[in-house]
């Protein structure tokens, strides 16, 4: 006697069809286009998840660097200056301060200065 997968096959073509929701024509009405949107929206969110953290890097570098030359440092004598003075401070804490509490950055720069001088 021929079986058929019946209920699970069902139950697979739901759960597809739940994950495609949203899109627009075929890919949310045929199966075998539905199930490449899906696999390709999984590509590009396992792709995109990397190059997010590259492009925050960029931006909190860029900040940084604005905010260091209006007080006469370039970004690298200022990292530079960062190891020399034993702060331990990220580039995303860093930003943020550069763009939220200039007065903190300042003091922060100071101490940078400081490093280099000595």
């Amino acid at each position: 006697m021929r079986t058929t997968k019946g209920a699970a096959r069902r139950q697979a073509k739901r759960r597809l069809f739940k994950k495609v929701k949203g899109n627009v024509g075929g890919r949310r009405k045929l199966l075998r286009s539905a199930k490449e949107t899906l696999i390709r929206s999984g590509v590009f969110a396992y792709k995109h998840r990397k190059t997010r953290k590259r492009e925050f890097r960029r931006l909190w570098i860029i900040r940084i660097n604005a905010a260091c030359r209006e007080r006469g440092l370039r970004y690298s004598e200022f990292i530079s200056g960062l190891n020399k003075a034993g702060l331990e401070l990220d580039r995303k804490t860093l930003a943020e301060l550069a763009v939220s509490d200039p007065a903190a950055f300042d003091a922060v720069v100071d101490k940078v200065k400081g490093a280099l001088a000595a």
